[in-house]
């Protein structure tokens, strides 16, 4: 286990509680950020909070940004989210979901607080397999991210880079899910819905709702949300 600390970007999603769980097999110490940013779909705020509390980070930061900035979505207000007509259309084109610039200003913050606390390592779920298309969701992206904080941060301008870890770019969703299940992650704590109701329950239809979907069935596992709300 590592001595230095990592920070980690949490939204509450099945993928960052994955990645969350792994950054706890490698560091003794956590710091978790979760953004408020004008999202319909809230509710994994409250799933981001109880998935810290589980994997016992003590220094979870939520971060409220200015609405307006990541505004152009249909997450943020930007008309109704998209239902696909099959798991197949998905990634096809980039959608309305996409919010833009969302990862680089994540990572930015992630990058600052980084620096500052003297971690490391940042982690990111970010995922290039099944996924909806996000180009900051690319091994590209993180690549190219990650030649910028070297040359961008006092850190690695004096040879002691951060690193931007995204295990799971490469790994299919099911996968994932038996990489958390393997951890020990509860994903009853997760939310992976662009549209849920006022009580979390997920819509079924939008496309992160279909992934999730086929990432259980793939796993040979009941997703413990189904059914779990009355």
């Amino acid at each position: 286990m590592k001595p230095t600390p990592a920070v980690v970007l949490v939204s509450g999603g099945l993928d960052s509680a994955t990645v969350l769980a792994m950054a706890a097999q490698q560091h003794a110490a956590l710091t978790a950020l979760t953004f408020e940013y004008g999202q319909r779909h809230a509710h994994e705020l409250t799933c981001a909070e109880a998935i810290c509390h589980a994997q016992g980070v003590r220094d979870h930061r939520v971060i409220s940004l200015d609405t307006s900035l990541l505004a152009g979505s249909s997450l943020t207000g930007g008309g109704d989210v998209a239902r696909p007509d099959s798991i197949d259309a998905i990634g096809a084109t980039i959608p309305d979901t996409y919010v833009p610039a969302r990862n680089t200003v994540f990572l930015s913050m992630a990058l600052a607080v980084a620096e500052r606390g003297g971690a490391a390592d940042i982690y990111i779920g970010a995922n290039a397999v099944d996924f909806s298309g996000y180009p900051d969701c690319r091994p590209e992206f993180i690549e190219a991210f990650q030649a910028m904080a070297r040359l961008a941060t006092r850190a690695g301008v004096e040879g002691m880079p951060l690193s931007i870890n995204a295990p799971l770019i490469d790994m299919s969703k099911s996968d994932i899910i038996r990489c958390g299940t393997g951890l020990g992650v509860d994903y009853a704590l997760t939310s992976s819905c662009y549209d849920p109701d006022g009580s979390g329950r997920p819509c079924e239809t939008c496309e992160s709702c279909l992934l999730r979907a086929e990432g259980f069935a793939g796993a040979g596992m009941v997703d413990p949300l189904v059914g779990a709300h009355p």
